[in-house]
Parts: structure tokens; C-alpha cells; sequence
């Protein structure tokens, strides 16, 4: 059963150096908390998997935290460029930046993949794209049966997921609702898992099309209220759409950025 511990403790216990770590949710639920935290931990030499890295990703390019991003797009959204993400890309700042670039059913295809046991997943996309030509693990398969060429894609099993959600219970049972990505897959694909919720409840209540993590499938949680600002979790928080502006104005100038982070990190 997932074992509920502190937002430090877990990030300390769960992600190292030289790991893959997917950070999902799609505009709703994004773990910035824990994101926040892993910067905090220095950790160095990430791999980054994520299918729309936006500012936490940002965030943790520019703190030097990742030496790889696997993903499928990039951007503040609403505003305008990563620009962190920018600068590590065009100019190696802090550090180099190696990039695997896929489509959206690409990404989401490669985590049901792994969450299913299955060495990759088979699908029509990518024809007509750049990307066959650019990224190593789009590859094309004939199926057996009509003879038609098809795409294949690598399963990705990061070694760490981190989500977001909206509660769990004291045996760390995950219960999360609205509008959401491929949280469930990616947890089930990884090695390890970190659910950061908004609070710890003694029993879980139905909700209309929520969906429940069980706690065997979790290895920690933790409580991190308001833990997806600036996005937001449906029924606790609201997006803080005035953040995401004000953070182009930080992340376009490295001083900027590097007083921020000197803040977040002290």
C-alpha cells in the first residue's frame, strides 16, 4: 500500500540523479509543487517525460535539473515560449539540452504501452511529419494480418511519475476528477509513483467521473495543498492565468530567473 509521507521526504526518497521522471497533467492538476521541490533537492541529470512540458518543466530546464526532455509540445500556454527551455535548447544554459521530440498520440500511446506490459505501441500517426526523420524511436511496423505499414512507438516506464490529484485517503487510495490526461497510465508505466494531493480524507466519496488510483498501485503520497499552482485542481483551486503572464517576464532574462530561483531555493 502507498505509504503518505512529506512532499521533501518523498521527492528525497524517490527521484535521484540520472533518473527518467514524468511530471503529468494536462492544464488541470500539474504537480508544481512537486516540481518546486525536486529544484529545491538539486537534483541534476534528469531525464524529463512529459506530453506538454509548460513552466514546471521551464522551471526545472532553467534550475538545471535535466540533461533530456522526451515530450511533445512545449509552452507557456496562453502567453507565449519556454523561454528556459529555449535558452537550454539554443545556447547549452544552464546546461545542454537533449530533446526527443513525438506527436501528442505518440506520447500518450508510449504510456499505455508501458502501463500495459507491452514493449510499443502500433498507430497510424507521424505520416506525412519531420519526425520519423529526427527522432530515433518512431520506427514503422507491417502488421501481419493486412499487410498495411503502420507506426510504432518504444514503451516509456519512467523510473519516477509524479501526479497531482485532488485527495486521498489514509491508506493511500487516489481519487481524481475533471479534466485529465494520461495520469493513470503514466503512474501505472512507472517504477515509482509520487501523488501529491490537495488534502488526506478518512474515506473517499464518490464524485461524478472520477477516477481512483488504488493504493497498491502508489508508492507515497503526499498532502501539498494548492500543490498545482498556477494551474488549478478542479473543486479546490482555480488557474492563476495573471501567474503564467508574469512568468514569461521572469523567464525571458536569466537574472530575472535566477532571482526567482534563488528565492524558491533558499
Amino acid at each position: 500500500m502507498a505509504r503518505i509521507v512529506s512532499l521533501a521526504d518523498a521527492v528525497a526518497e524517490l527521484i535521484h540523479d540520472g533518473d527518467s521522471v514524468a511530471l503529468e497533467g494536462f492544464t488541470h492538476l500539474i504537480p508544481m509543487a512537486a516540481g518546486q521541490e525536486i529544484i529545491r533537492q538539486r537534483r541534476r541529470d534528469l531525464t524529463l517525460i512529459r506530453m506538454t512540458p509548460d513552466i514546471v518543466y521551464d522551471r526545472m530546464i532553467g534550475a538545471g535539473c535535466a540533461g533530456k526532455l522526451i515530450f511533445s509540445w512545449g509552452g507557456n500556454p496562453g502567453v507565449g515560449s519556454l523561454h528556459r527551455f529555449r535558452d537550454a535548447v539554443e545556447n547549452g544554459w544552464p546546461v545542454p539540452l537533449e530533446v526527443e521530440e513525438h506527436s501528442h498520440a505518440g506520447m500518450a500511446n508510449r504510456y499505455i504501452a508501458g502501463a500495459s506490459g507491452l514493449p510499443f505501441a502500433v498507430l497510424r500517426g507521424y505520416t506525412g511529419t519531420d519526425l520519423p526523420g529526427v527522432t530515433s524511436t518512431i520506427a514503422t511496423v507491417t502488421c501481419p494480418f493486412t499487410g498495411e505499414e503502420l507506426t510504432a512507438v518504444p514503451a516509456v516506464n519512467p523510473d519516477v511519475t509524479v501526479i497531482h490529484a485532488q485527495r486521498a485517503d489514509r491508506k493511500g487510495n487516489v481519487q481524481l476528477w475533471g479534466l485529465l490526461g494520461v495520469q493513470k497510465e503514466a503512474v501505472l508505466a512507472a517504477k515509482r509513483s509520487l501523488v501529491t494531493v490537495e488534502e488526506i480524507v478518512d474515506e473517499l466519496t464518490p464524485v461524478p467521473g472520477a477516477i481512483t488510483l488504488p493504493g497498491w498501485a502508489v508508492t507515497l503520497v503526499a498532502e501539498a495543498p494548492n500543490g498545482a499552482h498556477p494551474s488549478y485542481a478542479q473543486g479546490y483551486t482555480e488557474r492563476d492565468n495573471d501567474y503564467y503572464a508574469q512568468w514569461d517576464g521572469i523567464s525571458r532574462d536569466r537574472e530575472a530567473f535566477g532571482d526567482w530561483l534563488a528565492e524558491v531555493t533558499a
